[in-house]
């Protein structure tokens, strides 16, 4: 009689590389962004529906964004000292208790400008103190040739919720209202805190003391500004952003209302470029390009595209590929950055790195909405978006005259990754 074979082995839900830690970051990402893409649009409706004007929708988005701004690099500091998990969850928490009162506000009718400011203004707290912990740790999750892999299927899943999160939550607030599509967002975080709660950090060295939390927040500067390559690019960024928000946020929708026929066509371009976010990170799952910064940057250049399309303005079917372009290119930079940072910056630094990289990105968005309107007054519409793409192509040029932009390469899985501040010349070509 023979023995019975074995069982073949069940088939693995997820890759190798695909660890508990990132898979509980990915998912816990994925609802969040789910809920947040939804709750943008039901916050500006709440307001609408108080009686707000399109001001006051202004003044409680700025509310978030300014406390964004100001923690930004506390936060950072903080998750380099304690257990990122811990800044992660406690954050998710305020999130939760901030959001779930904008909602119970709203559901019991009559809120007041100020009180949704004020909780506007401590979720944009808990966003400072949660951004700089969680790409540190999903930075810190994953290691080896599979790291961009990683990091593509990480931003594919995140840029899926967000489109997915906008046409749900746009059609929530039609149906239930505002109140209950912030309702669902705040469960979202405490969903997503619970699961990471389940984040396991043996394996993660533990934190030496350091001399403060100011000291850290200087240590962390001293690492961007010690890499040439680092400070050029979260500058560019500052500018590029800003003047994309600017144009998107506030010209795009009136071209739309003059020229292309109102809200429906703009959203239809908006959702072409989150279609090309997620084919982009398609790309780079498959796409390893060698001189990772070189690569990042030449794709930047076509984030002038939209702003050149809204000038002249293009007929409708020439702005959706525009913008499907530009949503496939920001992936390009996006997963060759991150690749880049979880190369070149010791672990125990990634988060004061990442703070001071989020605050460029977003530091000069509000200044650039707000002159917005002046610069149309003074220039003109047309001539304010020809500004605004050639200030992108001045600014991504600029940085390519840094040499360790050019050359800095992948490194092998065998190369060890630097350990502490880097060398004087911490970029070979090959």
């Amino acid at each position: 009689m023979t023995s019975a074979a074995p069982d073949p082995k069940p088939p693995r839900l997820r890759p190798a590389w695909a660890g508990r830690n990132y898979t509980l970051l990915s998912v816990s990402a994925v609802v969040t962004t789910l809920g947040a893409h939804g709750a943008l649009i039901a916050s500006a409706f709440a307001v609408l529906d108080a009686g707000g004007d399109g001001g006051d929708v202004g003044l409680v988005a700025a509310a978030r964004t300014l406390f964004l701004v100001v923690f930004l690099l506390v936060g950072g500091a903080v998750a380099d000292r304690l257990p990122r998990h811990h800044v992660m969850v406690a954050a998710n928490a305020l999130n939760f208790l901030s959001q779930g009162a904008f909602a119970l506000l709203v559901l019991q009718g009559d809120p007041k400008l100020w009180q949704m400011m004020a909780l506007s203004a401590l979720g944009g707290m808990g966003q400072a103190f949660f951004n700089p912990a969680a790409e540190g740790m999903l930075m810190a999750s994953v290691s080896g040739e599979q790291a961009s892999r990683a990091f593509a299927l990480f931003r594919m899943g995140m840029s899926g919720a967000g489109v997915g999160g906008a046409a749900l939550g746009g059609a929530l607030v039609a149906a239930f209202g505002p109140g209950w599509v912030l309702a669902v967002d705040a469960v979202a975080f405490l969903v997503a805190g619970a699961l990471r709660m389940f984040l396991q950090v043996r394996d993660i060295p533990p934190r030496e003391p350091g001399g403060g939390l100011l000291a850290d927040m200087r240590d962390g500067w001293r690492e961007v500004i010690g890499r040439p390559w680092l400070w050029t690019i979260v500058a560019q960024f500052a500018v590029v952003v800003a003047v994309v928000g600017a144009a998107e946020s506030v010209f795009g929708p009136l071209v739309a209302r003059d020229d292309l026929g109102g809200a429906g066509p703009w959203g239809i371009a908006l959702g072409a470029f989150g279609v090309g976010t997620i084919l982009g990170g398609l790309l780079m799952m498959r796409w390893k390009p060698r001189r990772l910064l070189f690569a990042a940057t030449l794709s930047v250049f076509s984030l002038a595209l939209p702003s050149a399309a809204l000038a002249v303005p293009v007929p409708l079917g020439w702005l959706i590929a525009v913008m499907f372009v530009s949503g496939v290119t920001i992936e390009i930079f996006g997963v060759s950055w991150i690749t880049a940072l979880h190369q070149e910056i010791p672990e125990e630094k990634l988060s004061r790195v990442s703070a001071y990289d989020w605050f460029g990105s977003v530091a000069m968005v509000p200044l650039a909405t707000a002159l917005a309107g002046p610069a149309e007054a003074a220039f003109g519409r047309t001539a304010s978006l020809w500004g605004c793409a050639a200030l992108v192509v001045v600014a991504t040029t600029a940085v390519l005259f840094v040499p360790d932009v050019r050359h800095l390469r992948r490194r092998e899985p065998t190369e060890p990754k630097a350990s502490g501040s880097p060398a004087p010349d911490p970029v070979t070509p090959r």
